[in-house]
C-alpha cells in the first residue's frame, strides 16, 4: 500500500521530468525559429508587427517591401523612415499631404507629372456646372433666363431675341 508522501514524491519527480522534456524541445523549437528568421531576413520587431493576425498593421520603420516583392519604394517618411511604394492604401504619414514631393524617394522622382491647369474649366467648350449668369431678360417683368435648358414661354416664341438679350 503506497503512502500519501510516496504518491507526492512521485508526482514531484514526474513534474520534473516534464520540466527537463519540455526545456530540451523548447530550445529545439527555438532554434528552428531561428534559423528560419536568418533565413527569410526577419527580426523580433517584424514578428511583433504581425503578432495580431492579418488586422494589425505594421510598426513604425518596419519593412514594407518584402524579400521577393517586386514593388519598389518609392516614398519615406522622414521622420520615422516607414516606407510606401505607392500602390494600395496611403499609409497616414503621406495620407493627407497635398503634395508628396517632399515624400519622393530620390531614385523614384517623377519627371512626367503634369502642373495643374490655372483656368480648370475656363476653357473653350467645357461645362460649367451650377447657376449660371442671365442672359436674357423680358423688359415687361423683369423675369431672366441664363439661356440654359428649356427657354421660357415669353422668350420661346420671339423670332428675334436678340431684342432680350442683357448688355
Amino acid at each position: 500500500m503506497t503512502t500519501l508522501e510516496s504518491m507526492q514524491a512521485k508526482i514531484k519527480k514526474l513534474e520534473q521530468q516534464a520540466e527537463a522534456l519540455i526545456a530540451k524541445q523548447s530550445s529545439g523549437v527555438i532554434e528552428k525559429i531561428r534559423k528560419l528568421m536568418a533565413e527569410h531576413d526577419l527580426t523580433a520587431a517584424d514578428i511583433e508587427g504581425r503578432a495580431g493576425g492579418k488586422g494589425r498593421a505594421k510598426k513604425a520603420g518596419a519593412k514594407t517591401v518584402t524579400k521577393g516583392s517586386t514593388a519598389a519604394v518609392k516614398y519615406r517618411d522622414p521622420k520615422t523612415g516607414a516606407t510606401w511604394s505607392g500602390h494600395g492604401r496611403a499609409p497616414g504619414w503621406i495620407a493627407s499631404a497635398k503634395n508628396r514631393d517632399r515624400f519622393l524617394v530620390d531614385g523614384a522622382a517623377t519627371t512626367t507629372a503634369k502642373p495643374a491647369s490655372a483656368g480648370k474649366g475656363k476653357a473653350a467648350g467645357n461645362y460649367v456646372r451650377g447657376p449660371q449668369p442671365a442672359m436674357y431678360r423680358e423688359p415687361k417683368s423683369g423675369a431672366t433666363w441664363s439661356g440654359r435648358g428649356r427657354a421660357p414661354a415669353w422668350l420661346a416664341s420671339a423670332k428675334d431675341r436678340s431684342k432680350f438679350l442683357i448688355d
